[in-house]
């Protein structure tokens, strides 16, 4: 699979399902007063953290943030690109609950 093909997962949508792997595009925010989840920009998630982004420090933060609000452990988080970038994809694994701004997009989908 290319690149391009990773990138275009989710189509129109911040994030897409892969059988029970939730793909999730994420544009980030490091040095931000708080931890947050924000809106979706267009095909991206807005996640913000505090964490300053030295060496992938604020992406390695941003998976400790998401793990227990996807009711995960950190290790079902994997960092497809954009470690050590603002734009990244992450896959979490069988994610046990989700957070409401994933409910709001899903209303959109429904027919």
């Amino acid at each position: 699979m290319s690149r391009g093909q990773i990138k275009n997962a989710t189509g129109d949508s911040f994030f897409a399902w892969e059988g029970d792997v939730l793909v999730v595009n994420i544009l980030g925010k490091p040095s931000a007063s708080k931890d947050a989840i924000g809106k979706p920009k267009g095909s991206q998630l807005k996640i913000s953290v505090t964490a300053t982004p030295v060496a992938g420090k604020a992406t390695d933060h941003m998976v400790r943030f998401l793990a227990p609000l996807f009711d995960v452990a950190v290790a079902d988080i994997k960092v497809v690109f954009g470690r050590e970038n603002v734009n990244k994809q992450l896959r979490i694994k069988a994610p046990k609950k989700l957070p409401a701004v994933f409910a709001q997009e899903s209303l959109f989908d429904a027919p």
